[in-house]
């Protein structure tokens, strides 16, 4: 009886770790991200910094990941530029709140890294001022839209214990009336 114990405790203590791997880049996950921000509108773009939460569920088939998402973030990007018209004028892009919903696809590489590829839908706010500098010439303006979109990306997730990770990733967004922007991203996440 003593030996089947034996072996039976050997076998689970050898079959842990195959578990264990078969299950890391699975189940639900929340993080915090923070990057460069930088918003184009038709030409004129600005530079800031993106911060926000996400949220996810990640299945894990053998080496392949597939997985949904959704994050909200928000940006500091804010530019103004000088002499658009007339020499005394100034238009100012200023770039909001970004509510982003979509799946992402990945391969695992090794025991702790998984590099994917991500694409969805996406709502940004953008907001474009325009002050002429006198008061009697053409009229101030101000445009506040929520602008939907694509965004596309890519990036590496990187597994610092069986729970919490790493990642980095670049996305690309491309909105209605000409708004686009870059990122890169950094965050730091939970697994549950």
């Amino acid at each position: 009886m003593k030996k089947f114990a034996l072996a039976a405790v050997v076998a689970c203590v050898v079959a842990t770790p195959a578990v264990a791997q078969d299950t890391a880049f699975s189940g639900p996950r929340i993080e915090g991200i923070v990057g460069y921000d930088r918003p184009d509108a038709d030409g004129d773009n600005a530079d800031g910094i993106v911060y926000g939460v996400g949220v996810g569920y990640d299945f894990r088939r053998g080496g392949a990941v597939f997985g949904v998402e959704a994050e909200a973030s928000d940006s500091t990007a804010d530019e103004c530029f000088s002499g658009v018209t007339v020499a005394t004028d100034e238009l100012c892009l200023d770039a909001g709140r970004d509510f982003y919903v979509g799946g992402r696809v990945g391969a695992v590489v090794g025991p702790r890294a998984l590099l994917y590829a991500k694409a969805g839908y996406t709502n940004a706010r953008a907001r474009l001022t325009y002050e002429d500098g006198t008061a009697a010439t053409a009229p101030d303006f101000s445009i506040s839209d929520n602008l939907d979109g694509l965004r596309v990306g890519a990036g590496v997730e990187f597994a610092v214990s069986p729970n919490a990770y790493l990642r980095s990733e670049y996305r690309y967004s491309n909105y209605e009336a000409g708004f686009e922007r870059h990122q890169v991203v950094g965050g730091f996440g939970f697994r549950f």
